[in-house]
């Protein structure tokens, strides 16, 4: 076996190493279970004013990012062993959202949602996992999709009010 394959089976093995020695703090288990609570929440959200309004943009798209997150963040559980909480709106434990009278309160609901997303990843769910190389690296791109995707697509909805 040449030298090149093997750095690079040692290197994969190297970057799941955290994964494998590492079990969550009780406080990274909580900030991974908000963080898919939260998408939950939002793909709730865009499914119900998708039922109202139809497949308005931006909805019809977010929804759909919305889903790779949690399957990014059901990918974390997976890894650390830890048992996937239920989604409670897929089974009628959680009531689902409601969409507002107008898609343009729909629009401005957005705005409000991804800045408060964007705030719950920097003030509490990215502190909470700093210890996880992994765990933090999907959590700084679904703030940053919310941040730099989701908002401004929800500004504009609103802007054409």
């Amino acid at each position: 076996m040449s030298r090149r394959p093997l750095a690079i089976l040692l290197l994969g093995l190297l970057a799941a190493a955290p994964a494998w020695s590492q079990t969550l703090t009780p406080e990274a288990e909580a900030a991974l279970g908000s963080a898919l609570q939260d998408e939950r929440h939002a793909e709730a959200f865009y499914a119900a004013v998708m039922a109202k309004f139809g497949d308005a943009r931006p909805f019809s798209n977010i929804i759909n990012a919305e889903r790779q997150h949690e399957a990014m963040l059901i990918g974390l559980y997976e890894t650390y062993g830890v048992a996937v909480p239920e989604n409670g709106y897929a089974t009628g434990a959680l009531v689902a959202p409601v969409a507002p009278e107008t898609l343009l309160d729909a629009c401005k609901i957005g705005v409000e949602a991804e800045l408060a997303n964007r705030d719950l990843y920097d003030g509490n769910l990215l502190p909470a996992v700093v210890a996880y190389p992994d765990i933090t690296l999907v959590m700084q791109r679904l703030r940053d999709a919310s941040e730099e995707n989701h908002l401004p697509a929800f500004q504009r909805c609103a802007n054409r009010g």
